[in-house]
């Protein structure tokens, strides 16, 4: 879709804006960016904008961000190729995401080297033409422990290597901006200080570390944590571990998959009264199979099977998942019972701070991006703007 040179008013609308809720509001869009925003009361000074009018009771939130994205829709990063990507960015505003890191998973050398190359060479060369944008990379693994591979091909785990990751980050064009690893293995915290000089998120996951090992992690620069509570040592009344770390510790951030399987509801409300809203990241870490039906599917190499909303491996083990960030949404609201307010710092501010992209990104804002989502009185993802072009509305398939 898309509109003339993108001058676009949305009109008579709840707006969630970076200061404050605007009820009977208006966004201005020109050329990919928020220009102005109000109330309907405010006059208006006229162009010859697309006007859009969207019911009151609707709500626009800033575009979700998910920093933790396998697939969707039979493509996969790990597919390595531009075709991939383009279903990625084509597919994901349905669900209300705007930008997202294209992430990776624990293979052979060169499969990942493969897909390195291909996302790198892909984020240099798009353009805003209404499609969700990458923002970068996520290498989850393979610097991780056997002892929580989870789907995790184990028998391409390694230790944290700088030399390997280096050139991979110089494969990628320098676009790695997230790397999950164990901070317990042989190498671990001297390439979390690696990463922290270097501006690069080092976030705990796949991992067995105690609090002690956790707290030694913070000190060298790790800030992040990688799907709460799944694949990594959990809380003990006498040994913390990473989950008491992560509850305890305002310097972690942690992502959290809420789709109901991969983390009991009451568990995601244990985290939400732990955390707040300020500490939790809401992603998907979804497979190729999003959006598709039942049924098989390949994730590295591994056979995985999908049915009633819950991707596994031949063993059970959980295989990513099949979550749409909008759902995600909808799905920490009824857990919590937080509020709009505090749902969209989860899916959209945390995430563009936390990636140091939120003077462009994460709110609605004069000056910003105009990533927009409208939600509908049943918190659905009604209609999704990318940078300004109308990506998606309500209809289409993806539901």
């Amino acid at each position: 879709m898309t509109q003339k040179d993108n001058h676009i008013l949305l009109k008579g609308i709840r707006i969630y804006s970076e200061e404050k809720i605007i009820e009977n509001g208006f966004i201005i869009i020109k050329n990919q960016k928020i220009a102005g925003l109000g109330t309907m009361d405010e006059p208006i000074i006229g162009e010859d904008f697309e006007v859009i009018e969207v019911p009151a009771h609707f709500n626009a939130v800033p575009g979700f961000i998910d920093v933790h994205i396998h697939g969707v829709n039979g493509a996969d990063t790990m597919d390595g190729t531009k075709e991939a990507l383009d279903t990625m960015t084509a597919t994901l505003p349905k669900e209300g995401t705007t930008s997202f890191l294209a992430t990776t998973m624990t293979q052979e050398g060169k499969q990942i080297e493969n897909a390195l190359i291909n996302a790198g060479e892909y984020i240099e060369k798009q353009t805003a033409n209404g499609n969700a944008e990458i923002l970068g990379l996520h290498l989850e693994g393979p610097f991780v422990n056997p002892k929580k591979a989870g789907a995790q091909p184990i028998q391409h785990i390694v230790n944290p290597n700088l030399e390997l990751f280096e050139e991979w980050q110089k494969l990628s064009n320098g676009t790695i901006k997230l790397v999950t690893l164990a901070p317990e293995q042989p190498g671990g915290l001297e390439m979390i200080r690696y990463l922290k000089k270097n501006g690069i998120i080092a976030s705990l996951g796949h991992t067995d570390a105690t609090y002690e090992q956790v707290g030694e992690a913070i000190e060298a620069g790790a800030n992040h944590v990688t799907h709460l509570f799944n694949q990594m040592r959990g809380l003990h009344h006498r040994e913390p571990g990473v989950v008491g770390a992560a509850f305890l510790r305002k310097e972690l951030k942690a992502e959290i998959i809420v789709d109901g399987v991969h983390v009991h509801p009451e568990m995601v409300n244990l985290a939400y009264m732990n955390k707040q809203s300020d500490g939790l990241i809401l992603i998907t870490d979804s497979m190729r199979a999003k959006c598709l039906k039942n049924g098989l599917y390949d994730l590295g190499g591994q056979e995985v099977t999908v049915k009633d909303g819950k991707a596994v491996l031949a063993d059970g083990t959980l295989a990513g998942s099949i979550l749409k960030l909008g759902h995600a949404v909808k799905n920490i609201l009824t857990y919590t019972g937080c509020s709009l307010e505090e749902a969209v710092e989860m899916a959209s501010v945390n995430p563009a701070k936390q990636l140091n992209v939120f003077d462009r990104k994460g709110s609605i804002s004069v000056g910003k991006d105009a990533d927009i989502v409208i939600l509908d009185e049943n918190m659905e993802v009604f209609m999704t703007f990318c940078r300004g072009t109308l990506s998606y509305k309500k209809g289409e398939n993806c539901q």
